[in-house]
This record gives structure tokens, sequence and C-alpha cells, in this order.
């Protein structure tokens, strides 16, 4: 199974730390190939400037062009199934484009989650049932928590929207976000 593309090179790092760069690639991963005005209209921007932006993704072969496209209408897709940031780094400004990509991810998560709540009359019953928004207070090592997480992973993957092939008809696109992490207190 595909595995997320991990992410070493500062410059790339860099490039995905500007916050529509990332909701532009996550859009894509989540939905498949789309046009800059299609993409435009999701994440609240013009179309030349999502086109800018997909082009400089490409340049680090995140998204391509799809074939079939004439000019304008292009589509694009994404090249990867996601991304693996690694742990923080030692190198600032490593550390830093890490911490803004992280930063983005996590407003996104936000707003698709607080979307879902404000939008809840318009789901249909059985996708506002089926839905999950849980937390724990696990007690782990850290060992514990690894393993955990690639358990989570491993569960997941194969539902993942640019690697399933065989879903029914009637599957669509749900957001899904893991996060384990040392409970800080202030």
């Amino acid at each position: 199974m595909e595995q997320r593309h991990r992410v070493t090179d500062v410059e790339l790092m860099t490039a995905l730390a500007h916050p529509l760069r990332g909701e532009l690639l996550r859009h894509l991963m989540a939905h498949g190939p789309r046009t800059a005005s299609e993409c435009a209209e999701v994440v609240g921007s013009t179309a030349s400037n999502c086109s800018w932006h997909l082009r400089q993704l490409a340049k680090f072969g995140l998204v391509e062009p799809v074939d079939g496209g004439d000019g304008r209408q292009r589509p694009w897709r994404a090249t990867i199934v996601g991304l693996e940031l690694g742990e923080l780094a030692d190198d600032d400004t490593m550390r830093t484009a890490q911490l803004a990509v992280l930063g983005s991810a996590l407003r996104q998560d936000q707003q698709l989650t607080q979307r879902f709540l404000d939008r809840n009359e318009e789901i249909p019953p059985e996708w506002r049932d089926a839905g999950a928004l849980d937390s724990y207070a696990l007690k782990v090592t850290p060992e514990e928590l690894t393993g955990l997480a690639e358990k989570v992973d491993a569960l997941l993957r194969p539902y993942v929207t640019t690697i399933r092939e065989d879903a029914p008809p009637e599957a669509r696109t749900v957001h899904a976000a893991f996060r384990a992490f040392l409970w800080l207190t202030r």
C-alpha cells in the first residue's frame, strides 16, 4: 500500500508551510482531480492564485496536470497519498516550517469540524449518525503511543481516498483526524 511522502527537504517544507498550498494539496488528495477554478471555490481564493500555487506544488512533484484538460480548464491531481513530516527537527528553519505546516493542517481540521457542527441539519441522518467526535485521555508509554498510532494508520490506510479503488457507489469522502500527544497542563 502506498506510503505517505516523507518530507526531509527544508525548501519543500517551507513551500508547504504556505496555508493555501497545504489546503490545495489536501483538497486534491481528498477529492481527486480538480481545476484551479474548482479549487478556488472551495478554498476561497481566485483561480489564477490557485493555479500559481498548484504550479509551485508541481515543481516539487506533489501535484501534476491531468491529461485531457484544455488550457484554463486543466485539472490537477495529487501525486501523493499524504505527507509525513517526521519528528520535529533540531534545525530552527526546518522546525519552524514543520510547525507552520502542522498549524495549517490543524486549522483546516478545526474548520472542517466546525463546518460539520454548524451545518449538521443539512447532513443526511445516516451520515450525521455515522460520524464520531470522540476524545480520550490515555495512559501509555512513548513506545505504546507509537504503536497505537501505527495501528490506527494501518486501520485507516485502506480507506484513504487516493488509495481506495473498491469504494461502493454510495461512499463519500469523510474527514478523519487522529491526534495523540502528551497532555500538557498550563
